[in-house]
């Protein structure tokens, strides 16, 4: 079994009552699932969380660091997913809380992204203006 692996399981261990935790290979990495959401990188031996705004700053005080990979170019950050706390790893209801947060972030960042859906009204405004726009 991998590193990346016994992270898996961890995650999965600290989460098992709240719901299912599964991971997918990918970039030579794993991406973590909540109940089908997408919230965790582990890659490398180390676990790195969706964060939002405000969890953000408990991983910098943390003296944390955003994920990031080589490219032909250099190096990329994904400033949105930090390294989890290797001391978390030990401490399972931190952990679990941590991740709540992780789920959670990753939840409003794909609420954030949906449109709402059209109004009959704002339909009909669009039809009337692209006639009028093809005349």
């Amino acid at each position: 079994m991998s590193a990346n692996d016994d992270l898996l399981e961890i995650l999965k261990e600290a989460l098992d009552r709240a719901g299912i935790v599964s991971g997918r290979r990918m970039f030579g990495g794993v991406g973590v699932y909540f109940d089908g959401t997408f919230f965790a990188i582990i890659d490398d031996g180390a676990i790195f969380f969706k964060t939002s705004a405000e969890t953000q700053l408990a991983f910098e005080a943390e003296g944390s660091r955003p994920f990031s990979y080589q490219t032909k170019s250099g190096e990329t950050h994904l400033t949105s997913y930090w390294r989890l706390p290797e001391r978390l790893l030990d401490e399972v209801d931190e952990l679990r809380e941590w991740a709540c947060a992780s789920i959670a972030a990753s939840r409003d960042a794909a609420a954030k992204r949906r449109k709402p859906p059209i109004t009959k009204a704002e339909a009909a405004r669009k039809t009337k203006s692209a006639r009028r726009s093809s005349r």
